[in-house]
């Protein structure tokens, strides 16, 4: 499905509770409702993880992605377990230099610092922080998105398979059995999830559930308990989905959420 930008639109106020820039920690299941930008936002989870939601789908950022947002794009966003969330605006001028859509970046050890000392620091010296952000565009435009994304349907046949999914995404039903209560055959939902989605079947339903196991494992849950709960018949079949799709095991971005949590400095107050 073609994401459309929608014309930027003049700014109206924000909700309060909407951070504009800096650093802030945000509570297990903070909502930012439905909104858009002139210019471009990168939200980055120190620790926690975050959905971004657009017309488009969703994708989910644990602590070690930053998500990307271009100006004119509607979105919200919501937050996963206590969040130390780092928000960065980029100029309108500048976003040429990225990507036209929205998505999500791995965020290496040189880019997590820059991120960090932007929304830690006062500018002291003058153009300090327009050279980290010059920092931050020159690390994303070097690196390959490694978005996380799930992609929402338009058909109401295959919207309704998915709602279902959405649902509980941990139980196991064929697509036969999910065809039969929506009233579509197999054959049909199957075409849809390929011409409509990109993907099939088991590979939506598969991204849908590593979007679970990531909001359970950095809620603190097991990797074994996450397994079961998300729809996996035993621990190692899970490990090695997440892997493939993630990028690294379970275990290692669990324990990188510890070290995160432990070496973050204290971010300022959201401002408002």
């Amino acid at each position: 499905m073609p994401e459309t930008r929608q014309p930027c639109p003049a700014p109206s106020t924000p909700p309060v509770d909407m951070p504009r820039s800096g650093g802030g920690w945000l509570p297990h299941g903070f909502h930012l409702h439905t909104h858009s930008h002139v210019q471009g936002q990168l939200v980055y989870a120190a620790a926690g993880a975050l959905a971004t939601t657009t017309a488009r789908g969703t994708w989910v950022a644990p602590a070690n992605r930053v998500t990307w947002t271009p100006p004119g794009f509607d979105h919200s966003h919501r937050f996963y377990g206590r969040t130390d969330a780092r928000l960065v605006v980029i100029p309108a001028e500048l976003c040429d230099a990225l990507v036209a859509h929205p998505s999500v970046f791995a965020v290496s050890p040189l880019l997590r610092e820059a991120l960090l000392a932007l929304t830690d620091r006062r500018e002291v010296r003058p153009g300090a922080h327009e050279r980290l952000r010059a920092v931050v565009i020159d690390e994303l435009a070097e690196t390959p998105e490694q978005s996380l994304h799930l992609p929402e349907p338009r058909d109401d046949r295959l919207r309704a398979v998915t709602d279902l999914l959405h649902a509980e995404p941990g139980r196991t039903r064929t697509l036969t059995e999910l065809g039969r209560t929506v009233g579509a055959s197999e054959r049909t939902l199957s075409r849809l999830f390929h011409t409509e989605l990109g993907m099939s079947f088991h590979r939506w339903r598969t991204v849908l559930r590593i979007h679970h196991a990531l909001v359970h494992l950095t809620d603190g849950r097991s990797v074994t308990d996450t397994a079961t709960e998300c729809g996996w018949s035993n621990p190692s079949s899970f490990i090695d989905a997440f892997t493939e799709i993630v990028g690294q095991t379970p275990g290692r971005y669990q324990a990188e959420l510890r070290d995160g949590r432990r070496f973050s400095r204290p971010s300022g107050s959201a401002a408002r």
